[in-house]
């Protein structure tokens, strides 16, 4: 894990090491990302595992109370293995709960305090020597494959879901300057990035803080605002002067969002849209505190498929919260009925502590959050069986994750996405039959022999 280089080769071995453990959304990841490059630009290397750790940084999640269950045992599993442990992230806010469950940690941070954690490292790891001035330049350290990398362009939310804690853990909206953004994303594509994936709190508000911040951008004015950020990511090019993927996350659909759609179209985007719904019925989104507009947005959506056939429109929805009727439920399956949407995720309501939701009247069984749940994911599996079935015979283009080894008879087989699915949450294409050059990162035509309700099955096009 460690590339770091020096003209001084005896610097290596008395350089501290620091372990990472990052949980949560890719909004973390990023973080954890940004704490580590700063990191090595100190002075230090990065362990891949506990035993070669002086210090181990946990990167909490804290948005469900799983999710901190998850964070906690992390927390004490790097306790048990290295013993030094400083605290980061969201649930770093919480640093009572975290230091009453596990009081030998050294230090706690909350979300996106970068400066804070570096210090605490500093602190308990002193680095060996200062920053390495005469390091050969390196990229920045990412945790994702070479190929796709995450663009964090904003921090926090303006929003008020009664369901969430956001703004209390990352703050109020904050978007990064325009340009500063479109350096990243360019430095990212020039060293190898094939697949943008731009991510925040809210990508459809991005600069409404700084009310738009015009910067100038090779020659011309540029805004901080989705559309144009959009179009300058799509004019990027590889070292092979082809267009990376960028896939946009996390858009609520206020109405600028139909002037991307076309951008897709061009083959400018890729055309994807990750949208939070959350929910159909109005009664719901109401008490959810969310804009109430499904029916309009039912008409958008037919819209964007006429200009662009092959978009792709992923989602997440909760059922069981406070209040949810049968009929608000049979609301939201029918909606879902209309709107087909390509890729769905639902989740079962789930307290967080100090969220309005709380305190709504009518709470849900769980027994009925489990039985509507399983209702939901059958409705979204069977339209995703469809979908993915009308796709079969068809040549798509598909980039690729991983390349296996050869099997008893030579064969190797990949696994790679199609531009309907992000890495992760979404489904995968399975390839048998690949060339021994293929490596991930490739973009390949494949033809679609077989589909299920969540992957293809495919081969590489002649």
């Amino acid at each position: 894990m460690n590339n770091t280089t020096t003209s001084d080769p005896t610097k290596l071995a008395d350089q501290k090491r620091v372990g990472m453990v990052s949980l949560g959304c890719p909004k973390a990841l990023v973080d954890s990302e940004r704490i580590l490059t700063r990191l090595r630009a100190d002075g230090y290397a990065m362990s891949p595992d506990y035993a070669g750790a002086d210090v181990v940084l946990v990167n909490t999640c804290g948005f469900l109370d799983s999710a901190k269950e998850e964070s906690l045992a992390a927390i004490g599993e790097a306790i048990s293995e290295n013993g030094r442990v400083i605290v980061t992230g969201c649930m770093g806010e919480d640093a009572d709960a975290i230091r009453a469950a596990h009081p030998q940690v050294l230090a706690v941070t909350g979300a996106h305090q970068y400066e804070q954690v570096v210090a605490a490292v500093h602190t308990h790891a002193p680095p060996s020597q200062g920053p390495y001035v005469d390091l050969i330049p390196q990229p920045d350290i990412k945790l994702t494959p070479r190929h796709y990398s995450y663009l964090k362009i904003s921090e926090g939310c303006n929003h008020s879901c009664s369901f969430c804690i956001i703004p209390d853990l990352r703050g109020k909206l904050a978007s990064r300057r325009i340009d500063a953004v479109l350096r990243e994303a360019e430095k990212l594509v020039e060293a190898g990035t094939k697949e943008l994936l731009v991510i925040s709190q809210d990508t459809s508000a991005y600069g409404v803080d700084t009310r738009h911040d015009p910067r100038q951008w090779k020659g011309r004015e540029v805004r901080a605002h989705m559309t144009d950020l959009a179009r300058e990511l799509g004019q990027l090019r590889t070292s092979d002067d082809a267009a990376p993927w960028v896939r946009l996350h996390y858009v609520y659909p206020y109405p600028h969002v139909d002037q991307v759609i076309p951008l897709m179209a061009e083959g400018l985007l890729t055309p994807y849209l990750d949208i939070p719904f959350q929910h159909a019925a109005p009664s719901v989104l109401k008490r959810m505190k969310r804009p109430a507009n499904e029916a309009k947005v039912l008409e958008r959506l037919k819209g964007w498929r006429e200009i662009c056939p092959d978009i792709a429109v992923r989602s997440s929805f909760v059922v069981g919260f406070p209040g949810e009727t049968e009929d608000d439920f049979k609301y939201l399956i029918d909606w879902l009925e209309e709107a087909q949407l390509d890729r769905v995720g639902a989740f079962r309501f789930e307290p967080v502590e100090g969220a309005k939701a709380n305190d709504l009247p009518d709470p849900v069984p769980e027994e009925i959050k489990e039985e509507r749940y399983a209702r939901l994911m059958e409705v979204t599996e069977r339209i995703s069986a469809a979908k993915l079935s009308a796709k079969v015979g068809r040549s798509i283009p598909v980039i690729i994750d991983d390349v296996g080894e050869p099997d008893e008879d030579g064969d190797i087989g990949a696994t790679g996405r199609s531009q309907a699915d992000a890495p992760e949450i979404d489904g995968a294409v399975y390839l048998r039959d690949v060339p021994e050059e293929l490596t991930a990162g490739d973009i390949v035509t494949v033809h679609v022999e077989d589909a299920d309700a969540h992957d293809l099955y495919g081969v590489i096009a002649d």
